[in-house]
């Protein structure tokens, strides 16, 4: 894995802490999350756990399989 600067693990923590949240308030399994988003389940813990920082089109594919824009899914991560 490439190596992350300090802002970069600050945000990919943070976005992961947000896509957890609304994944369990919308009572979804990592699995299930998977299967909306198109990724593996490993990858959706990975970045829940803030080890991956994601692209701009895996931030806007779960932003919609959470029913939001991606704008907003960064606003509630503080971006």
């Amino acid at each position: 894995m490439a190596s992350l600067s300090k802002n970069s693990r600050e945000i990919a923590r943070s976005l992961g802490r947000v896509v957890r949240q609304l994944r369990e308030e919308r009572s979804l399994s990592q699995e299930e999350f998977a299967v909306l988003t198109g990724h593996h389940r490993t990858y959706i813990g990975f970045l829940e756990r803030g080890e991956r920082s994601p692209n701009i089109e895996t931030v806007d594919r779960i932003a919609r399989a959470l029913e939001l824009k991606a704008s907003d899914l960064l606003r509630e991560a503080g971006y």
